[in-house]
């Protein structure tokens, strides 16, 4: 049997979790509420008029400004961890169904039962929804909070994607949460003692500005591929490039640029990328063969411009892994679900807020000075007065709520289960 069972097991399985959810309903209390809501007609307008919101969900809102790396967030993942426990103690929950058309509001199916009884112990669905086959806004609201918690796009429909997401193990998630803690424990130490930082978090492709313990800013990133990871590090932000010259990594001249000149030979002139000897010598890329690698021998760099790989701006701070943060030309792929596609550096949604923020204690930079600059496509390296420290991390799952459970893909497989790891595979 895979991840998902199939129908044919649903009947034997519905009766055996209907039983075990309704004996937890009754040690919570919820007993007589459960078998009053669970009259109610599906197209009773009382079923409809919710909103995705903490009430019709039955839990706090996902949302908040506690940072991930804060001493907030390692105390409410010790108690993610307790009450996960608790649910691992009490048989876990149902594997959900996958099915051939997607659940979705308005439907009424057999499976519908069992995904109320798997959001219900997972804390996504009010007690109050009762138990039924039809999948109403109670419902809906709850699988919407359900994939805001997992890095999911919130749409409500229960699909392969969000099915696999469920169907990994009470258990499953409990060891994933002890593992996170103690990278959690082990950064929290640095950061609680700086007044401002930023954090990279990878599995969750996402940025957070924090200043005095609080999230003023987050930004949606683009991390490393699986074979080109973003590594793990700790830094400071000492400069700030408007408009910068693009230097090709070797990795990417190898891996990417020689095959690209093989089909395309006009792609250095297109792309307005200029070769360069060890002497500093510029070197025609007709005089290159191609069909070699002494291509990687040559520095190959980018004008400056909105074609340029870095776009606005490029983002320094001290690594021994040469990589960086970065604008992109290519705004679209911040829409994109899985956002592991770089080659290890980091691109960052909406930086010139972020350019902002990092300088705002360097004197003569402002949004009109910086447009300006921009504008302009001149290099123009800034130099931050005060560098701000830089956390590249790899937390999977964390909680910054009570109830509201974090959890991502474990995209480079370090978490050590296999199941964590299919973010992939979408």
């Amino acid at each position: 049997m895979g991840v998902c069972m199939g129908l044919q097991k649903m009947k034997k399985t519905n009766t055996f979790n209907r039983r075990i959810f309704l004996k937890m309903l009754i040690g919570a209390g919820f007993a007589g509420v459960t078998g009053n809501v669970a009259a109610r007609s599906p197209f009773d307008p009382a079923s409809w008029d919710d909103q995705f919101d903490a009430q019709a969900s039955g839990g706090a809102q996902v949302a908040s400004n506690y940072p991930v790396l804060g001493l907030a967030t390692t105390g409410y993942t010790e108690m993610a961890i307790a009450r996960y426990n608790s649910i691992v103690a009490g048989g876990g929950w149902p594997a959900v169904p996958v099915q051939q058309e997607k659940l979705q509001i308005g439907m009424v199916h057999p499976a519908v039962s069992i995904l109320r009884q798997r959001l219900f112990i997972s804390g996504d669905l009010a007690s109050e929804a009762g138990m039924s086959n039809a999948f109403d806004s109670y419902v809906d609201s709850a699988v919407r909070r359900f994939q805001v918690r997992h890095g999911l796009s919130p749409d409500g429909v229960v699909g392969e994607i969000t099915c696999r997401a469920m169907n990994v193990s009470a258990q499953m998630r409990l060891n994933q949460l002890y593992v996170n803690l103690e990278r959690l424990h082990k950064i929290v130490s640095k950061t609680v003692k700086e007044n401002r930082f930023v954090m990279v978090n990878i599995p969750a492709a996402q940025i957070e500005a924090v200043q005095d313990s609080m999230v003023v800013q987050r930004h949606t990133a683009i991390v490393g591929k699986i074979d080109r990871q973003t590594p793990i590090l700790d830094s400071k932000i000492h400069e700030i490039i408007l408009n910068p010259f693009w230097t090709v990594p070797k990795s990417i001249i190898r891996k990417d640029i020689i095959p690209l000149m093989r089909q395309r030979p006009n792609y250095l002139t297109d792309n307005n990328i200029h070769l360069f000897d060890k002497k500093g010598q510029e070197v025609s890329a007709q005089s290159v063969n191609w069909n070699t690698d002494e291509a990687v021998d040559l520095r190959f760099r980018q004008d400056p411009g909105k074609i340029n790989a870095m776009s606005s701006t490029k983002i320094n701070f001290h690594n021994a892994y040469a990589v960086y943060m970065h604008d992109t030309p290519l705004q679209g792929m911040f829409n994109n679900l899985m956002r592991f596609d770089s080659s290890g550096c980091i691109r960052v949604q909406n930086i010139r807020d972020f350019n902002l923020w990092i300088l705002q204690n360097t004197p003569g930079w402002d949004r009109i000075k910086m447009e300006a600059v921009i504008h302009s496509r001149q290099n123009t390296p800034i130099a931050v007065k005060d560098p701000v420290p830089l956390h590249f991390v790899y937390i999977s799952a964390w909680s910054t709520g009570d109830g509201v459970t974090q959890f991502r893909d474990d995209i480079y497989h370090l978490d050590g289960a296999s199941e964590l790891a299919f973010g992939l595979e979408r």
